[in-house]
């Protein structure tokens, strides 16, 4: 069953759920608005995107699990950043709201962004109120709306919720992230629970005992360790269960041409295994309500 706004997201959710999770890519979107308004250069826009990582994760709706991807870019308005995090530089007046900067729209990469990594000016002009409340309410709510009916459609049936939020990683890190000695290659998959805050050490453990098993690199919580989507959406001694994920791109994809590498296929079949063990391991947690 797909359900859709054109532009927004698809939702994938099995009319028959098998497995009591729910995968989403926020950042894979690249439908631009007609609005965007932006001056930024087109090939650092496309940078910023996690360029298929919806098609790597699609085996998910076939496996039993829902799937939900964003359409827009999040160089838009991005729907991993609390509502709170926007940058003060880039409105045009007085927010009539509370804001709270955080290290990432300090660097201008807040909830709507006012620079592209590392730091090209996005706009020519600051951004009226109403602009930054049209996105909120056109894009953001809709996809946050998405995800708590997939997630609470999957409570409501089996009793608790594994959520993946799908995300990919450059191979290389940033100048502005990197310990001191220089750039230094990423793992394969960088695993985010929060420091244990937003899942069950068991679920954390089976993904990355899977990829490892696999001949994969893992790191669990360095550097990323979830973001807005994981901590909104988690409360493990509720039965809510969110991890992130980040795929690093050289696995899978030409950086520079923006296309899939020879290896895109070998990492398909991969993921979808691991989409497979996720659904077992969490199947394997309950017993659905319809059957009680």
């Amino acid at each position: 069953m797909k359900q859709s706004i054109p532009g927004v997201f698809d939702l994938w959710l099995p009319a028959q759920p098998a497995a009591p999770v729910v995968f989403d890519s926020p950042h894979s979107g690249a439908d631009y608005p007609a609005d965007f308004d932006t001056i930024a250069p087109e090939s650092r826009l496309r940078r910023a995107e996690d360029m298929f990582i919806d098609s790597l994760f699609d085996v998910a709706p076939a496996t039993g699990a829902a799937l939900l991807a964003a359409l827009f870019p999040r160089s838009y308005i991005d729907p991993n950043r609390a509502l709170r995090d926007l940058d003060r530089r880039l409105i045009d007046g007085e927010w009539p709201g509370e804001l709270r900067m955080t290290d990432k729209s300090r660097l201008g990469h807040g909830l709507v962004w006012r620079l592209c990594p590392p730091d090209i000016p996005m706009y020519s002009r600051k951004l009226t109120i109403a602009e930054i409340e049209a996105r909120i309410q056109d894009y953001y709510r809709p996809y946050h709306r998405a995800l708590r009916y997939a997630m609470e459609h999957m409570l409501d049936r089996f009793g608790r919720v594994y959520h993946v939020n799908c995300h990919s990683m450059p191979a290389v890190s940033a100048p502005m992230t990197v310990r001191p000695g220089g750039t230094r290659r990423r793992a394969d998959f960088v695993l985010g629970d929060r420091d244990g805050a937003s899942s069950s050490t068991d679920f954390t453990s089976l993904v990355r005992e899977t990829l490892e098993g696999m001949g994969y690199a893992v790191a669990v919580n360095d550097p990323y360790k979830g973001v807005e989507l994981v901590r909104a959406y988690s409360d493990p001694a509720a039965g809510r269960h969110s991890l992130q994920i980040e795929t690093n791109r050289a696995l899978y994809m030409d950086e520079d041409e923006f296309r899939p590498s020879a290896n895109f296929a070998t990492l398909k079949a991969d993921i979808d295994a691991l989409v497979a063990a996720v659904c077992d391991y969490a199947s394997a947690q309950v017993m659905p309500r319809a059957a009680e």
